[in-house]
């Protein structure tokens, strides 16, 4: 019985080092680029056992997705410890700062991978571009809770004219062209200066 469970363990450790590893190269190299011996060797699995758990490269690129969100899900996590939703967007943008070299280097993991599924065309339910949308709304959907929270108001009292499904949609479209751009330029810089620019909006939101 001991070995059985040992075995187990074992082999869903082995299943989620791939599936960091798939996040990782598909990130760096892209979908096409990447092989199933190039997620292997980043996982430190010899190549015929990742058969035995994925059996496609669509089945890690789906396996990346579930590793983007559960980063995105521990991150959220974390930021609804604070109590306040105005500083809970503030520290998701310090965090997206925090990774300026990295986007830098290969642009926003879950954006990069849109606009490479993007391409193919496919747009039917379960396809991998429209889960890869899923990871984004899922962020989307968080963003626009906090500004829901916030119950903003305009000058006179009233409601605010901005949706919060819109603020977010701001917010997050200003993360992904500040991670594309810092990318295009090779210069995590941009990541700083058009975070602070985030956090100074986030600010004059009343």
């Amino acid at each position: 019985m001991t070995n059985s469970v040992d075995r187990r363990v074992r082999a869903s450790q082995k299943r989620q080092r791939l599936m960091a590893a798939a996040a990782r190269v598909l990130h760096e190299q892209g979908v096409e680029r990447t092989t199933l011996a190039d997620i292997a060797r980043e996982a430190d699995v010899p190549v015929g056992n990742v058969y035995y758990y994925f059996k496609t490269k669509d089945e890690l690129v789906r396996a990346a997705l579930d590793e983007h969100t559960v980063h995105l899900d521990e991150l959220t996590a974390r930021l609804d410890q604070l109590p306040d939703p105005r500083d809970r967007l503030k520290a998701l943008v310090e965090a997206w700062v925090e990774q300026r070299d990295v986007a830098a280097r290969y642009g926003c993991p879950t954006g990069t991978l849109a606009a490479e599924l993007g391409k193919r065309g496919e747009g039917s339910e379960g396809s991998l571009d429209t889960e890869v949308g899923a990871v984004i709304r899922r962020l989307l959907e968080w963003a626009a809770r906090q500004f829901r929270e916030m119950r903003l108001s305009g000058s006179d009292g009233a409601d605010h004219p901005d949706d919060p499904d819109d603020l977010a949609l701001t917010l997050v479209a200003g993360y992904q062209g500040m991670s594309l751009l810092a990318n295009a330029l090779r210069d995590p810089g941009v990541m700083t200066r058009e975070g602070a620019r985030l956090l100074t909006w986030l600010d004059s939101l009343r």
